[in-house]
């Protein structure tokens, strides 16, 4: 091999960064491939770059390879953070997953906002993700394996040597007698990607060189198809998808064919930053929800997170409490109220309103049914249950709605959903803000 070889593969890689991308935050574990990916960007000076590496506290040398790391960092003179993370091993999807999920925190928690994350996944890599997924029956989305740019924290991921090969980076790192740390175990192959690493690529490889630059040719392409059928699945979304976000149009599914419903409520839950719906989620909402009854309140429930059928609409949201049956607070308005769901009721008032006094304290509660409000264009009161039927609010949400009353006992106010004659002509506005984590 051409002793310039893997340094001009590597600088081709790098010659597209993503727009307007100069600053970088380098993922460095300290093995080769990060070491070769630093070095050659350090040394480029086309980039600020600086360094951050994760402490897993998992290994007994973990501590040794934070120095090493800090070590390199010093000799090239690039700016290294070395970030302590705590491994959740209990959370029941393995070691490995549990690892990755911590790293990427950290990795999130550290990116500024004019910087953009580059880690050095390359083509082996790549290959042994195809083979994984496709074990574990994966679809042309999770086919299309690890792509070389993605949305990530507020900025961008940009993985550059998908399309070089191991032997080119070992080639560019003996070249400049880089020193790497060494995992033992990487050869423990209890682990999926190692067997798949040391058993089963040398022995594909030897059939058919160039297996892995295949598959990860294989990937790129099922990636541009992705891409396709990911803008045409927004388009379709779009058209049943209501003015709150979190809802879809029954009906509307229902006249689309089933492959396209499924890509569909995916990309509608990964849109709305909620937990990736499970393997049976999709069949679970095909025959519980949309063929539920129109009054019933059907509901598939996961990690927190629920999509429910009501009326004629999906709904997806986080799993929140109820305001207790016997809750109630006195408010007297100037700070938010914090309420025992989690969610803060704040008042906020118009000019003309500001420029008056404060009200009297508030007193809130939650419905004990019988309740009626008086609302603004309306000669009588109306009962609380009807106006909340009348306006579409889901009976889930109802229970978590605050009922706020004037001192002389008057409701002016349910939640944000429902404001009183009065409360309107005082200037008086409420909002509930929920919290947004599920439970």
């Amino acid at each position: 091999m051409n002793d310039d070889y893997g340094k001009s593969t590597i600088d081709a890689a790098l010659a597209d960064p993503p727009a307007d991308c100069r600053r970088l935050l380098v993922g460095f574990s300290g093995g080769m491939d990060s070491t070769v990916l630093l070095h050659r960007l350090a040394t480029d000076r086309s980039f600020a770059v600086r360094a951050i590496h994760v402490h897993h506290g998992l290994h007994p040398d973990a501590d040794r390879w934070a120095q090493q790391c800090r070590n390199f960092c010093e000799r090239l003179g690039t700016a290294i953070d070395v970030v302590r993370v705590h491994v959740d091993d209990q959370s029941g999807e393995g070691l490995e997953a549990a690892a990755r999920h911590a790293r990427y925190a950290a990795f999130a928690d550290s990116l500024c906002s004019d910087e953009c994350l580059v880690t050095a996944q390359h083509q082996d890599d790549q290959a042994e993700t195809v083979l994984l997924r496709l074990l574990r029956g994966s679809g042309s989305g999770g086919l299309a394996a690890m792509r070389a740019l993605r949305p990530f924290a507020n900025g961008w991921h940009w993985r550059p040597l998908l399309a070089i090969g191991r032997a080119d980076l070992l080639a560019y790192a003996r070249q400049h007698e880089l020193e790497w740390i060494e995992d033992s175990a990487n050869a423990d192959i209890r682990h999926d990607r190692n067997f798949l690493r040391t058993e089963v690529m040398p022995v594909l490889n030897r059939r058919w060189p160039g297996a892995a630059a295949a598959m990860a040719r294989s990937a790129m392409l099922l990636a541009e198809s992705e891409q396709m059928l990911d803008e045409q699945t927004a388009h379709r979304l779009a058209q049943v998808q209501g003015l709150d976000p979190h809802t879809l149009s029954v009906p509307g599914l229902q006249r689309t064919t089933s492959a396209w419903r499924a890509r569909m409520l995916r990309r509608w839950i990964d849109a709305l930053g909620l937990p990736a719906l499970p393997a049976a989620g999709i069949d679970t909402i095909e025959r519980q929800l949309l063929n539920a009854r129109p009054d019933a309140v059907a509901m598939f429930r996961w990690r927190g997170v629920a999509v429910r059928r009501w009326r004629d609409l999906l709904y997806a949201e986080s799993v929140l409490p109820d305001l207790p049956e016997d809750w109630q607070a006195v408010w007297d308005s100037s700070l938010p109220l914090k309420l025992p769901t989690g969610a803060c009721l704040r008042l906020l008032r118009n000019e003309a309103a500001s420029a008056v006094a404060a009200p009297e304290p508030f007193r809130v509660s939650r419905r004990a049914g019988g309740e009626r409000i008086r609302l603004p264009g309306r000669t009588h009161s109306h009962a609380v249950k009807n106006a909340l039927q009348e306006f579409g609010v889901p009976p889930w949400q109802r229970k978590r709605l605050p009922l706020v009353y004037a001192a002389d006992g008057e409701l002016l106010a349910v939640g944000d959903v429902l404001r009183s004659a009065r409360a309107q002509a005082a200037g008086w506005n409420f909002r509930t803000d929920e919290r947004l984590e599920p439970r």
